[in-house]
């Protein structure tokens, strides 16, 4: 049996619809199970095991209809029994469409939906922890007759040589193991999902006057300018616990180092979902206008913990949803001020 899993989109994303992969070859453990995604976010599930080939949606097939057309084709001449389409988007109908599969999985959109033999109408409200960006993935299987429990939380599989390298990074570093070591998530993936600047280097004040942790920055040489500006409003106390400097070379070396690290805390995105597939604890920031209940995967109010400005000041969303709420973000992110969020950091770090 062939089956191919398409989720081409961002880190987030691709990792929780590994869980997908995972949940099928435990069931079905000698079938083929490939997984098609953009090759940027190839690190996260490199080296799973569950996964037999990764199908690389390429640029150039995004771009132009004829190679779009020609990468459906080959596509198709794997010949899979089943595809399970967990992205639901214009390039991922084709490929599904032009497949030949007998079996076709998707979400239910009235526009698409006679491409599918098989749809499932997502979730709005969560009904479990593992939040509905995960539960929503993981109604695609109801089609399937599984025996065994569905292995919901993605994971990341680092080699031992990987891990290692991690360490020696931070041992070159002369980073103390006997302290805390926390990964930042200093920067999110665009401007409206990024906590002030201001607010970010109050937060650090606060986590190193409590724990006297050593403080690891996540961010890409690009974003060095944005990162200098949050440790220079740090206090000189704070700076001497920042290690700045190190800068992973790749996604996989920034989790051979995350590996070590006894959290992570910061604003949410690929980072944080990285961190929980490594098992580490997470303290997640919410953009003002993100909708929590997709993103805040296992938060168990211990080990995992997310704030929400509409959860601490519902007032100023009134009957709108964070999403709805986008074009105030950088307002409301004024709004989202340090002390709102201390209580609940203060008593993260008393168990992480």
């Amino acid at each position: 049996m062939k089956i191919l899993v398409i989720q081409q989109k961002m880190i987030g994303d691709v990792l929780a619809s590994s869980a997908i992969c995972n949940t099928l070859k435990n069931e079905y453990p000698t079938a083929q199970i490939d997984y098609l995604i953009y090759p940027f976010t190839s690190p996260v599930v490199e080296n799973n095991p569950n996964i037999d080939n990764l199908i690389l949606f390429t640029e150039e097939a995004k771009k132009s209809k004829i190679e779009l057309l020609k990468f459906c084709l080959k596509v198709r001449k794997t010949k899979y029994d089943i595809i399970v389409d967990a992205y639901g988007k214009l390039e991922s109908n084709m490929i599904v469409a032009l497949s030949g599969a007998k079996t076709k999985i998707g979400f239910y959109k009235s526009y698409t939906n006679l491409i599918y033999t098989n749809t499932v109408k997502e979730l709005s409200v969560p009904k479990t922890t593992a939040g509905l960006a995960l539960e929503n993935r993981m109604l695609l299987l109801e089609s399937f007759d599984l025996k065994k429990a569905s292995k919901v939380k993605p994971e990341i599989f680092l080699k031992e040589s990987e891990i290692e390298n991690g360490k020696q990074i931070l041992i070159q570093n002369q980073i103390d193991f006997s302290k805390k070591i926390y990964m930042i998530g200093v920067l999110g993936s665009g401007t409206t999902k990024t906590y002030p600047s201001n607010y970010m280097a109050e937060l650090l004040d606060k986590i190193v006057l409590e724990t006297n942790a050593t403080l690891l920055f996540n961010y890409i040489p690009s974003q060095l300018k944005e990162a200098q500006v949050i440790f220079d409003l740090c206090q000189p106390e704070t700076q001497k616990n920042i290690k700045i400097d190190i800068v992973p070379k790749s996604i996989r070396e920034f989790l051979s180092i995350t590996y070590h690290c006894d959290a992570l805390i910061g604003n949410e995105g690929g980072a944080v979902n990285m961190a929980k597939a490594l098992n580490k604890p997470t303290f997640t920031i919410f953009s003002t206008w993100i909708k929590k209940e997709a993103w805040n995967s296992f938060d168990d109010g211990i080990k995992n913990v997310s704030v929400h400005l509409k959860d601490l000041k519902p007032e100023l969303y009134g009957e709108k949803s964070a999403k709805e709420m986008k074009s105030q973000a950088m307002v409301l992110y004024q709004a989202f001020t340090p002390d709102l969020i201390i209580p609940s950091l203060e008593e993260y770090l008393k168990t992480n």
